[in-house]
C-alpha cells in the first residue's frame, strides 16, 4: 500500500488523467475510439502480440472544494490514521471490507459522498439507513471506530465523508484491488434522505435494465457500470435476495435458466432453508479464498452469476465488457484501470464542500445533536 507521500506524488501525475465529470464519454463512438471491444478487436489492432493501450483522454476538472491532501496542514497525519484503522479493522474481520466498499457506494448514489447514509433516525424520522436497500448494510460501526481514531488526533477537522471515501479505497488495496487517488475536502450532510433510496440505489433483485439505468442517472457510461459491478467478486450476499433464482425463478417453479445447474446446487447447499445465511461473492466454490479480480466476470460467461443483474451482464450489449475484462492478464489490467477511474467518478459525486456542510463529531449524529 501506498504511503501519503507516495499517494501524493501518484496523484500529481493521475490528476490530468481520471475521470471526475465526463458527459462526453457517453457517447459509444468516443468508447469504441478509446479501447477494443473485444480480444478480437485486441488482436486486430495489435497483432496479438503486444497489450494495447487502455487510456482515456478526460478533461483536467474537478469538483469544486476537492483537493489532493486537503488535511496537509490541519491534520497531516488523517489519511494514515484512516488506512492503518482499516488495516486493524481488516485483520479483525475481513469481511469489513466488502462492508465499507458497499456503504461508500450506498452512500454516494443518493446526494452525493455526503456521509448521508450514516446518520441514524430522528425523532421518529426515518433514516437512509432505515430504506429498504440499505437494511443489509454493514460497517457502520467500523467507520464510528475510525472516526473516533482520528478525532482523538485532530478533534473537529475529519469529516466523516472523507473517511468513507478513504477508508473504501483503502479497503479495495487490502483484497487486492487497486490504489487510486482519493480527493478530499468533502463536508457531511446535516440530514439523510429516507424517500430518495428507493428510487436511486438497486436492489439485489434489480434487472439488468433497472441498474443501467441507475448507474446512468449518476452520470456513469455502460462500461464505467460494467467494471464498477466488479466490486462484487469480493464479500458476501444473503441467501433471500436471490431465492427466486434457486427454485421458482419468475413464477416458473424452476430456477433461473440462465444459472449453471452446478451453480444452483452449490446456491442451494449454501443457503439451505435459511435465507439468512450467506453466500460469498467470490464466484468460486463456497471456502475457497478468492480476492478482488476479474474472476468475476469470467464466472459469469460459465453462469454463476449469483445476483439477477450480474448474470444479466452477459446477456445485453454488456455482454462485450464482460468479455472484455474476461479475457486473461489482458483483461484484468484494463479491468483494474477502468475500475479506479470509475472509483474516482464516484468519489467525486455532487459533494459538499465549504459552507455547504458540516464535519461531524460522530459520524452518526449531526453536530447540533452531538454538542
Amino acid at each position: 500500500m501506498l504511503g501519503p507521500l507516495a499517494r501524493g506524488a501518484l496523484c500529481f501525475v493521475l490528476a490530468f488523467s481520471i475521470v471526475l465529470y465526463t458527459a462526453d464519454l457517453r457517447s459509444e463512438a468516443a468508447i469504441r475510439s478509446a479501447a477494443a471491444l473485444s480480444l478480437d478487436d485486441y488482436e486486430d489492432a495489435t497483432g496479438g502480440d503486444d497489450p494495447p493501450s487502455f487510456s482515456f483522454t478526460f478533461p483536467e476538472t474537478r469538483p469544486r472544494g476537492l483537493v489532493f491532501g486537503f488535511y496537509d496542514e490541519t491534520c497531516p497525519d488523517a489519511e494514515e490514521l484512516v488506512s492503518s484503522s482499516v488495516r486493524g479493522l481488516y485483520h479483525a474481520d475481513p469481511n469489513v471490507a466488502a462492508a465499507l466498499v458497499r456503504l461508500f457506494f450506498h452512500d454516494c448514489f443518493i446526494h452525493g459522498c455526503d456521509a448521508s447514509v450514516l446518520l441514524d433516525s430522528v425523532g421518529g424520522r426515518k433514516s437512509e439507513r432505515d430504506a429498504g436497500p440499505n437494511q443489509s448494510l454493514r460497517g457502520f460501526g467500523a467507520v464510528e471506530a475510525i472516526k473516533r481514531r482520528v478525532e482523538a488526533a485532530c478533534p473537529g477537522t475529519v469529516s466523516c465523508a472523507d473517511i468513507l471515501a478513504l477508508a473504501a479505497r483503502d479497503s479495495l488495496v487490502l483484497v487486492g484491488g487497486p490504489d487510486y487517488p482519493v480527493l478530499t475536502g468533502r463536508r457531511d450532510s446535516a440530514r439523510s434522505s429516507y424517500y430518495d433510496v428507493a428510487g436511486n440505489i438497486p436492489g439485489p433483485n434489480a434487472s439488468y435494465a433497472v441498474t443501467l439505468d441507475a448507474f446512468a442517472r449518476r452520470g456513469f457510461t455502460e462500461r464505467e457500470t460494467v467494471a464498477l459491478l466488479g466490486a462484487h467478486s469480493i464479500g458476501k450476499v444473503r441467501c433471500r435476495f436471490f431465492a427466486d433464482r434457486m427454485y421458482n425463478f419468475a413464477g416458473t417453479g424452476a430456477p433461473d435458466g440462465s444459472v449453471d445447474p452446478d451453480m444452483v446446487g452449490e446456491m442451494r447447499a449454501v443457503c439451505g432453508g435459511d435465507g439468512e445465511a450467506p453466500m460469498e461473492m467470490g464466484y468460486y466454490r463456497q471456502g475457497r479464498e478468492v480476492g478482488f479480480g476479474a474472476h468475476y466476470y469470467a464466472k459469469l460467461l460459465e453462469g454463476r452469476g449469483i445476483l439477477r443483474a450480474d448474470q444479466q451482464l452477459t446477456a445485453g450489449s454488456t455482454v462485450r465488457w464482460v468479455r472484455v475484462y474476461a479475457s486473461g492478464a489482458r483483461g484484468e489490467e484494463v479491468f483494474r484501470e477502468d475500475f479506479a477511474h470509475a472509483m474516482v467518478k464516484l468519489s467525486a459525486l455532487a459533494p459538499l464542500t465549504g459552507a455547504d456542510g458540516q464535519v461531524r463529531i460522530t459520524c452518526s449524529k449531526p453536530v447540533d445533536m452531538d454538542n
